[in-house]
């Protein structure tokens, strides 16, 4: 919300009528001038947007707080007003910390949920015999950035009125309210304008009929150069003229030496003036006065004047403008940053990140910059080997099962699990024959017997019981070839060397055992392998012939060397993923390599982009996710 200016601005201010019962005894009324001056810097602040209402407040004699000025004239302030009470409540602590406060300040129909639209920004500040004074701003608006920005102007403008009501009371100079006032006057033209062209017309316009100048210039940085934005009572102008050409030259050797440029130059000069001598010179001399226009520190606009040689720029005068140029130098800035197209402004932006970037300054922050930028390119560029790795687990190729030959009990074990075993040389346990050999000599007896009815019916000619009886002994003959086989066997033994991988028998000796039961498992060394459970989405990268390296959980420290053999082309569910088996020949054994131990093998599958390697699983998890 904007509000409208006061009607009349040379009327003296008539302070509002106080309430003895709220307020306490009626404040003495300052004198017309002050008023009038208090007046003029309420409304030029209350010129800018969203500006609700403003009021200087000072304490009584009796602590209570009563109003000195309010901008609009028209609004009577009653103590009652939330607005008035709250800034008579935060008064004291503004006074007594010197600082300004930003309140938000809640209306009587607004719920508490709703953002907050109103602020109260209560400043501190001193003018001529006056002290304690706080000006209170009652701010209406959403926009925290408008905010932000309301806050900067105004503190600096209050500050600077301060710093120069301070220096008017040392120096005890009766001129320096004329000139505090016509500063203020150009300060409030500019606040009453929207636009950048218009307030640097209004700025130009108000210098130039405050000190009588025929010619009033202002010029603002563009790039590396000094170009012309506005001129008293001039709407249009070319910057091809020779004379806006020698104006602008005059403005880039005031801004190039960051120092104001007088013409004719006083004897002490101690600057360079061709440009401005050359600006004077042109038709009727005159007399030339160059001011830069200062923010953060840094030159960004330059103000020339011009007036008859006969009346030079005297040093008041030149304090008052300075003065009316630190006051206005925040609005201006703001207004030329903002007040244009979009393209514009993004074009500035961007040189003044090149600048900073390029520029001498946050080396550190330009040194991390780099070395994260050359650290990104060796990403996108550099390539490395690509390893994926799967889980894997020792089998053997090659397994010898030694069962027992027949049912018995088991008398001796002689090797343990982990021994090496020669082929059929080596015992690896033996079997109780105590009760073979008995059936053995029972048959042998038997076979005696049938051997001799054989010779006894041959004797007599009885063919028929000659042969029965052969028969039987060939039977009694079988059954003795088998009980002498079974004993043979009772020694187990196996037919291919290796190590004993299954077998922990010595504390079951006495133990029977029927055919066929598994006693022990021998494995040989070089027949060992490697069966990797490759993921899905890693088998796509793997070949037959690749080489890589694995390691057991056992000995991480020594890595093993493979080559792919077999790759399944059928997938399986182990441990609730789906896994493509690769089959892997060792190129390396050790003795202490067991089937069943388990690692993590990598497949060398050849070099790809380290930026690739490691956000491989991030984009195909978002490509899975936004089926791209």
């Amino acid at each position: 919300m904007t509000t409208e200016p006061a009607d009349n601005q040379n009327k003296p201010v008539e302070a509002p009528e106080q309430n003895p019962g709220k307020s306490g005894h009626p404040a003495a009324q300052p004198d017309n001038a002050i008023g009038n001056y208090l007046f003029q810097i309420l409304s030029g602040y209350c010129c800018l947007a969203h500006i609700k209402q403003a009021a200087i407040l000072r304490a009584n004699p009796d602590s209570s707080v009563h109003v000195l000025s309010v901008c609009p004239r028209s609004v009577q302030v009653d103590p009652q007003q939330p607005w008035f009470r709250r800034s008579a409540q935060l008064y004291p602590q503004v006074i007594s910390e010197r600082k300004s406060i930003l309140q938000p300040l809640q209306g009587a129909d607004e719920l508490y949920a709703q953002p907050v639209q109103q602020y109260l920004l209560l400043i501190p500040f001193a003018i001529s015999e006056m002290d304690a004074l706080v000006a209170v701003f009652r701010v209406e608006t959403k926009d925290p950035h408008l905010l932000q920005r309301l806050l900067n102007q105004v503190q600096h403008g209050f500050r600077l009125l301060s710093l120069s009501e301070t220096r008017v009371r040392s120096n005890a100079n009766p001129a320096a309210a004329k000139r505090l006032t016509q500063a203020i006057d150009v300060v409030s033209a500019i606040n009453q304008q929207e636009k950048f062209t218009s307030a640097a017309m209004a700025c130009c316009n108000q210098i130039a009929s405050q000190w009588h100048c025929e010619r009033v210039s202002l010029g603002f940085l563009e790039g590396r150069h000094v170009q012309l934005k506005a001129m008293n009572h001039t709407e249009e102008f070319y910057r091809k003229m020779g004379l806006i050409q020698e104006i602008e030259s005059a403005m880039e050797e005031c801004l190039d030496q960051d120092i104001e440029i007088l013409v004719p130059a006083p004897n002490e000069a101690n600057y360079i003036y061709r440009a401005a001598q050359s600006l004077s010179e042109r038709g009727n001399p005159r007399s030339v006065l160059s001011l830069p226009l200062r923010r953060q520190g840094e030159v960004f606009a330059v103000l020339t004047l011009e007036r008859m040689f006969e009346n030079p720029f005297t040093p008041d005068e030149i304090e008052t403008l300075r003065l009316s140029c630190e006051l206005c130098t925040a609005r201006l800035g703001e207004l030329f940053q903002y007040d244009r197209w979009l393209g514009s402004v993004l074009a500035e932006k961007t040189r003044k990140m090149f600048s900073n970037v390029l520029g001498p300054t946050h080396t550190w922050a330009k040194v991390a910059g780099i070395g994260l930028f050359l650290m990104l390119v060796f990403l996108i560029f550099a390539k490395g080997q690509f390893r994926p790795d799967s889980p894997f687990v020792l089998e053997a190729v090659e397994q010898q099962l030694v069962p027992a030959p027949f049912d018995g009990y088991l008398k001796t074990v002689e090797v343990d699990v982990g021994d090496t075993v020669e082929q059929d040389v080596s015992v690896l346990a033996t079997l109780d024959t105590a009760e073979l050999r008995l059936q053995l000599a029972a048959v042998q007896a038997q076979k005696a017997g049938r051997l001799k009815e054989v010779a006894a019916a041959m004797r007599d000619n009885r063919t028929a019981d000659a042969q029965i009886a052969q028969a039987n002994a060939d039977k009694a003959q079988a059954q003795i070839d088998l009980l002498n086989y079974q004993i043979a066997q009772s020694r187990l033994t196996t037919p291919l060397g290796g190590v004993v991988v299954k077998g922990d028998l010595k504390r079951r000796i006495g133990v029977p055992v029927k055919t066929g039961d598994i006693l022990f498992e021998v494995c040989p060394l070089e027949s060992i392998r490697a069966q990797l459970m490759v993921p899905d989405d890693l088998v796509l990268y793997m070949q037959v012939g690749q080489e890589g390296r694995l390691a057991t959980a056992s000995y991480p420290d020594k890595p093993i060397r493979f080559v792919i053999e077999r790759i399944d082309p059928m997938a399986e569910v182990v441990n609730q993923r789906n896994v493509f088996k690769v089959r892997a020949r060792l190129l390396e054994t050790y003795p202490w390599m067991r089937p069943g131990m388990e690692g993590v093998a990598k497949v060398e599958v050849g070099r790809k982009r380290y930026v690739w390697i490691w956000t491989r699983k991030l984009t195909n998890w978002l490509r899975m996710k936004l089926w791209l």
